[in-house]
């Protein structure tokens, strides 16, 4: 078993009027590796001044821990194949919709990897749906949610 934190930081602009929701939303997330991120809500959900759309949204953040998962076990798996990736990108996509029962959530994630193989045997387009196959199935965040991912190669 592991343990992961986060430490979410927000503190009201005195200035602003909190009662009648005109305050700025965003905050800070700080991991124990030291990183800070900038987070906000999104702008589709809370308009600006009140969001900050530089700002990382729990949207957003999703999605990217779903790809990320994704791209750590496929590269794994990629050497263990004995095959040499190069690069990986990956445009992915996570859909905000209603679900029947009337509640707002993440209803879907396509992960959109491009990747590029180097060396002397890069693996066949099977060899390589068989790796996106391998790593969703091994994804700790994939097999932590009910949103449907795909993956689109």
């Amino acid at each position: 078993m592991s343990t992961y934190t986060a430490t979410i930081r927000w503190t009201r602009d005195p200035s602003t009027d909190f009662a009648k929701g005109q305050y700025s939303r965003a905050h800070e997330w700080a991991f124990d590796g030291g990183a800070v991120v900038a987070a906000s809500p999104s702008p589709h959900i809370v308009p600006a001044p009140w969001s900050d759309p530089a700002g990382v949204d729990p949207e957003e953040a999703f999605v990217a821990s779903l790809s990320s998962c994704h791209m750590l076990f496929f590269l794994d798996f990629a050497r263990r194949g004995g095959f040499v990736v190069d690069s990986y990108v990956d445009e992915a996509e996570g859909i905000l919709d209603k679900r029947d029962d009337g509640r707002m959530a993440m209803t879907r994630v396509t992960l959109r990897p491009k990747v590029a193989f180097s060396g002397p045997n890069p693996p066949t387009p099977g060899e390589v749906g068989g790796l996106h196959h391998r790593a969703h199935e091994a994804c700790f965040i994939a097999n932590s949610v009910t949103t449907e991912v795909t993956v689109e190669q």
